[in-house]
């Protein structure tokens, strides 16, 4: 079996007997390492024994006196954030249960840097044994925005911060894509390169076609389809559809924050004009799948995901978790 996403830290985690994974102090230490939470040269006594302390044991109760006595401020800030974070973690059993209770009781003020984390690593587990690049390369959406552009007639998904230049990822040719002229240097992943996504998954730099009728949306279908098995224990299957006309919003779950939005214009009987209509990416049914765990819904539920008027898209695969009917919203983790 091949691996990948290794950035996702999953190599840290053990799983238990249904398959979730375990909080361990090794993955609770990657947080430690990050560049917000690494004292600097000029860091105080206090940042850099906190840091220590818990190097040394991740679980350790922190006082809150410890970090009030970090001279600066930002430090003071990222350590409320971080400690915060990781009690969240440390209080549950594993990493799926820490996910459903942030986005069910609120995230707060849990930095998106972390929830993205949460979602990288749950959908490695999720997707793990799936040996098709289309697939993973649509589950990357989960949890890295994507930049959308029109090249001969395609719709082209590519990683914003591999756009941007920023970070660990490979500085692109391409400064932006905002406009179809820039998007000639993207690499699109096509069954003539598929082979390469496996050496590639950490740098995040092939682009997926998102247009009707072609492998990316289906293979987004069955991304949900997996996150719902393994998050709700529930069988679906969801399908994209050629239109948004005419389809009756009676239960939908927006994939994004564009995509709630329209739900909800469409869900009040309202029209939309063609602007908003040309920033929707994709629309799909999402029904019952004979084969698996029962999924009932008093309506047909439709799911749909649009770009931002900057071509934007981020989804927030949490809508998915507690937007379905009330009944199918049992974590099984």
């Amino acid at each position: 079996m091949r691996d990948f996403w290794l950035a996702s830290g999953h190599h840290l985690l053990d799983r238990d007997d249904d398959g979730y994974l375990l909080v361990t102090d090794e993955f609770l230490k990657v947080y430690l390492a990050r560049p917000e939470l690494q004292p600097p040269p000029e860091a105080c006594a206090a940042e850099r024994e906190l840091h220590a302390a818990l190097l040394a044991a991740p679980r350790r109760p922190i006082d809150s006196g410890l970090i009030e006595a970090i001279v600066d401020a930002d430090a003071r800030e990222n350590w409320r954030l971080m400690v915060a974070f990781r009690d969240e973690l440390a209080c549950h059993r594993t990493i799926e249960a820490a996910y459903l209770a942030l986005v069910r009781d609120g995230v707060g003020t849990t930095p998106p840097l972390f929830l993205n984390h949460l979602v990288h690593v749950i959908l490695r587990n999720a997707l793990d044994g799936c040996d098709d690049p289309f697939v993973l390369r649509a589950g990357e959406m989960f949890f890295r925005p994507q930049r959308l552009a029109t090249r001969h007639g395609a719709l082209i998904a590519a990683d914003e911060e591999m756009i941007a230049g920023i970070g660990s990822a490979p500085r692109s040719p391409l400064m932006s894509m905002l406009d179809a002229s820039a998007t000639s240097g993207v690499e699109v992943l096509a069954d003539e390169n598929a082979e390469q996504y496996w050496t590639r998954s950490d740098r995040f730099d092939l682009a997926l076609d998102l247009t009707a009728d072609r492998r990316g949306l289906a293979a987004l279908g069955v991304v949900i389809e997996r996150w719902l098995r393994h998050m709700l224990g529930i069988s679906v299957r969801v399908a994209p559809l050629r239109e948004i006309r005419d389809v009756p919003f009676t239960w939908y779950v927006g994939l994004d924050a564009e995509g709630t939005r329209i739900g909800d214009t469409l869900w009040q009987g309202e029209d939309m004009d063609e602007p908003t209509r040309r920033r929707v990416i994709g629309l799909f049914a999402l029904g019952s799948d004979p084969s698996g765990a029962s999924f009932a819904s008093p309506a047909p539920i439709y799911l749909n995901m649009a770009m931002t008027e900057e071509k934007l898209l981020r989804l927030k695969p949490q809508n998915l978790l507690v937007g379905l009917p009330p009944s199918q919203s049992e974590a099984v983790a």
